[in-house]
């Protein structure tokens, strides 16, 4: 008999059982509707948030991270798919995930590899809460209500299993700001109405740019419902302002729940945590309420990872990153998961496992939008190193060109300037090679870009 050999065959299994179990733990938390400027860590000070500072302070925080879509289920999508919306047709709210992608999502990716794992909260893919108690590889903990959501997420730590697990706390708020808007009761969060004058102050870009497109104001005017807040006055967008960072306190406070959990077992030193949302809201820049505009407060959001250890703790990074495509591939590498094909995202788990700001991730990243709850417009955003360049498919004024270093505000549209001519067909020509890759129903959208670049193919 053959005993090393034996030996060798014996020892492989305990060696893959502990390899199983050295995998880290992964816990997502997600808000929903919060902007990258909505936090305290981020220097807002109009708001207080310990808990997503604590977040920061032990982990990585990238300020440049990008939703695929500003709107919660097409964002959502790509988040557990690793497809941009408009590559599953997934370009509004209420649309089913198509069947393929059903056993090809994060949750089942991870399960069928051995991970446990579990979700609580705001599912949006397309029904609010999960399906059934067990569906897309996850284990329902709890439903779409930030009441007792964390603490379910709590009880599922207190009696976690031996394999590792992938844990996803996905909370409503501050979203509640839509109910807010139009004088509705707020679901998951009491907002008690101080006097005006302990209200935020109208922020810098509270303005209308000149030259900004003005196809938005024309989407504005065609749903009440969704835009209440066109003949607000200037003390009631500060009352709004008000209501929203209440809101994003009330989040804070249960994340406050998970995190002091994550301390009592001392989860920091063999678990990845990633916190982010799924899309921002306008809060009163450039008189925007709600999402679905590609400005910088709805499409910029937060975007913080903690790996195990606390390598990099406090570090803020500036690649550019899509919090959408690029969450798969991260998740995957860090549970050593073969990623599926077709996916065309980055990880940025080695950004945030070196912490070196000089470290290439992507050129540019691109959002795209539709506003199919008003008048059909679409429009494309390509966010490079220093500029960001806008495109509507209609209306004057339809492109749009920031310098991100000096108009993080956008109140000065650089594409109407001659001399910035050279940046915008550059980026013109980001978003037709972007274009090119994706096409929507087997042609690309090239009809879109100005005529000056099509007349080059």
């Amino acid at each position: 008999m053959n005993y090393r050999l034996l030996f060798i065959c014996g020892a492989m299994v305990p060696f893959a059982a502990w390899a199983r179990q050295h995998r880290p733990n992964i816990i997502y938390i997600m808000t929903d509707q919060q902007s990258a400027n909505a936090m305290s860590c981020a220097g807002n000070a109009d708001l207080h948030t310990p808990n997503m500072d604590r977040l920061a302070a032990m982990g990585v925080r990238f300020e440049n991270a990008y939703c695929t879509l500003p709107l919660s289920g097409p964002s959502r999508s790509s988040m557990f798919t690793g497809f941009m919306p408009s590559d599953t047709g997934m370009t509004e709210n209420g649309t089913p995930l198509p069947d393929s992608l059903a056993q090809q999502t994060l949750g089942t990716l991870l399960s069928d590899a051995g991970y446990t794992c579990a979700y609580a909260g705001k599912w949006h893919v397309h029904t609010n809460s999960l399906p059934q108690g067990q569906a897309f590889g996850f284990k329902r903990l709890h439903g779409h209500n930030d009441f007792g959501l964390a603490e379910a997420c709590v009880d599922f730590l207190r009696n976690r299993p031996d394999a590792p697990f992938f844990l996803v706390a996905s909370f409503d708020n501050p979203h509640n700001a839509c109910e807010y808007a139009r004088k509705q009761p707020t679901p998951y969060a009491q907002i008690q109405e101080p006097e005006l004058d302990e209200c935020p102050n109208l922020p810098a870009n509270f303005n209308v740019s000149p030259y900004d497109a003005d196809v938005l104001a024309y989407e504005k005017s065609l749903n009440y419902r969704l835009y209440p807040t066109r003949n607000y006055t200037a003390d009631d967008w500060r009352r709004y302002r008000n209501a929203y960072c209440r809101l994003v306190e009330t989040v804070d406070a249960e994340i406050g729940k998970i995190v002091a959990e994550i301390d009592r077992q001392d989860l920091w030193k063999n678990t990845v945590i990633v916190f982010t949302s799924d899309h921002g809201d306008g809060q009163g820049a450039h008189h925007w309420n709600q999402k679905t505009v590609l400005y910088e407060e709805v499409v910029n959001v937060p975007l913080i990872v903690c790996v195990p250890e606390g390598k990099h703790a406090g570090k803020v990074l500036p690649q550019l990153i899509s919090n959408g495509i690029d969450l798969l591939p991260s998740i995957c590498e860090w549970a050593g998961v073969r990623m599926p094909a077709g996916r065309e995202g980055m990880s940025f788990s080695r950004l945030a496992e070196e912490g070196d700001s000089t470290l290439f991730h992507r050129s540019y990243v691109v959002s795209e939008t539709e506003f199919s709850e008003t008048g059909g417009t679409k429009g494309w955003m390509v966010r490079s190193k220093k500029y960001k360049y806008v495109l509507y498919d209609k209306g004057l004024y339809r492109e749009q060109l920031y310098d991100m270093e000096n108009d993080r505000l956008e109140m000065c549209n650089l594409a109407i300037e001659q001399r910035y001519g050279d940046v915008l067909k550059a980026h013109r020509a980001m978003l037709k090679e972007w274009m090119e890759n994706h096409p929507v129903g087997g042609r690309p959208n090239l009809r879109y870009l100005p005529r000056e670049i099509e007349k080059t193919e």
